[in-house]
């Protein structure tokens, strides 16, 4: 005969507390399997990295160091999701399955409508429970305010394990060795994965890193230390949203630093928010938010494309952002606002040309945020503020010696400060003394900001009078809005 399990199937949610599937599968009274899948046809879609495969491969060993003193473990199988479903159902006899729901990219939705078809045909549950404060099947917005509240008002579950009772056993799904040997190493420059790890980071910001939180948030440099820096941990699982937030609330220092407190909480809000919007259209990660916008013409130039994800536009700021993302995995929201603003604006490229380029940077890459945050910046949602983006006015706000600059562009280290945030600007004679000689150590501007500037505005504002963008305006705004007396 069979044995009979429940299978825990975990995806972004790799943690081991405040976990509803592990607890539901605590509860259920019979030996339970927890998985973690690599799908191929996950890992070759172009929003995947090694970095992600990293953190994840790494977040689940935090997990069973956890685990193991119950002798339980997160078996981490490689093949496709229906077809592993299959092959435990013919090993086992499966009660029931347990996950969160994943608000994730079209590819995913897809695997889960199959998977769920194949349980079905099975006469097997699959238990999906809601992830944070995102509810599936809402038609609008309206009431969500009152319904995120309520979810964070919960209490956090506290999970409890009893020790495993079923037997070893083997799949034929096991990890390559050459992939499970590429994910072991994992690059000091990026944050270290993991459920201990994300506690770590938002004790310390609590306890002494965020206190200046509110003043340094836009700060490439200085925002390193003083962000909360939980977004890679929210992101895969490793801190639930409510985790963070109840923490913050209850904590003794929120008294005495509000603003910096009260500007985190308010992020994790947003944090669901712009999810939430990705769950109810995710046709936003291929097609624009407002229709009307697919209209919009943007020539294709692979030239400005690849400097800009080189890093090598001539503007020291985006240069310096981008480099540090490839070689970190982070940059604050702003220089992220400003990376997109350039491709989409004075490069005058499709959004599309650059969203698997940063979701593969991004060791926070979250679907929901990433798609939503990178249309609103690109301006083809037709309801939002376009922010056009000066990098140069940036780089003097919020950098204004060029330490960030001349950390991640060391070519521009012997350039004086006051030609670091538009080195075009130096005479001939200035370069010969600095020994810097622009366009041979680093590269003349792409564009010209002014004239780029003024064509963006008059285009993407010149847009809005689209009847199209202006009708599909209304239909964003009664899906979206959270006000309903905005909608009369």
């Amino acid at each position: 005969m069979k044995t009979k399990v429940n299978i825990v199937w975990l995806k972004r949610d790799l943690r081991t507390q405040d976990h509803a599937p592990l607890k539901a599968a605590e509860e259920a009274g019979i030996p339970y399997v927890i998985f973690y899948l690599f799908e191929p046809s996950l890992l070759a879609y172009p929003d995947s990295s090694d970095r992600h495969l990293r953190f994840v491969y790494h977040a689940l060993k935090d997990m069973n160091r956890h685990l193991q003193k119950f002798d339980r473990q997160v078996r981490t199988l490689y093949g496709e999701a229906l077809e592993i479903c299959q092959y435990l159902h013919e090993i086992f006899e499966v009660q029931n399955v347990y996950s969160y729901q994943e608000s994730g990219i079209q590819l995913t939705w897809n695997r889960d409508k199959a998977v769920s078809k194949f349980l079905q045909s099975q006469n097997i549950p699959w238990f999906q429970f809601q992830r944070d404060a995102v509810v599936r099947g809402l038609k609008n917005r309206v009431g969500w305010d009152v319904l995120w509240q309520q979810t964070m008002e919960k209490e956090v579950l506290a999970n409890s394990y009893t020790k495993e009772t079923l037997p070893s056993f083997e799949t034929p799904f096991q990890l390559p060795k050459q992939f499970q040997k590429k994910l072991e190493k994992y690059p000091s420059e990026f944050q270290p994965a993991g459920e201990t790890y994300a506690w770590k980071y938002l004790r310390s910001f609590a306890e002494e890193r965020g206190h200046a939180y509110h003043r340094q948030i836009s700060k490439p440099e200085a925002s390193r230390t003083a962000c909360g820096r939980i977004s890679p941990y929210l992101a895969w699982g490793n801190l639930s949203v409510k985790q963070a937030l109840h923490y913050l609330y209850l904590h003794p220092n929120r008294k005495s630093h509000k603003r910096a407190f009260q500007g985190i909480l308010t992020r994790l809000k947003w944090h669901c928010h712009f999810i939430q919007k990705f769950e109810m259209e995710c046709g936003y990660e291929t097609l624009c938010v407002n229709k009307g916008y697919e209209s919009l013409v943007r020539p294709l130039d692979t030239s400005k494309v690849t400097a800009w994800e080189k890093g090598q536009t001539g503007f020291p700021l985006v240069d310096a952002c981008m480099r540090c993302l490839r070689a970190t995995g982070w940059i604050n929201f702003r220089m992220r606002a400003m990376l997109v603003s350039l491709l989409c604006h004075h490069l005058d490229q499709d959004w599309r040309t650059g969203t698997h380029v940063l979701a593969r940077l991004f060791l926070d890459y979250e679907p929901g945020i990433h798609y939503t945050q990178f249309q609103m910046q690109a301006g083809t949602t037709g309801i939002n503020t376009v922010r056009i983006y000066n990098p140069v006015k940036q780089s003097q706000e919020h950098d204004p010696q060029g330490a960030f600059i001349k950390k991640w562009v060391p070519e521009l280290t012997p350039v004086p400060t006051a030609f670091v945030h538009e080195p075009w600007k130096m005479t001939y004679m200035d370069q010969v003394f600095c020994g810097f000689h622009l366009g041979e150590h680093y590269p003349l501007p792409i564009v010209d900001l002014q004239v780029s500037g003024k064509i963006a505005r008059e285009k993407i504002w010149g847009h809005r009078k689209n009847l199209q963008v202006k009708k599909e305006g209304k239909r964003i705004l009664q899906t979206h809005v959270r006000n309903p007396h905005i909608q009369k």
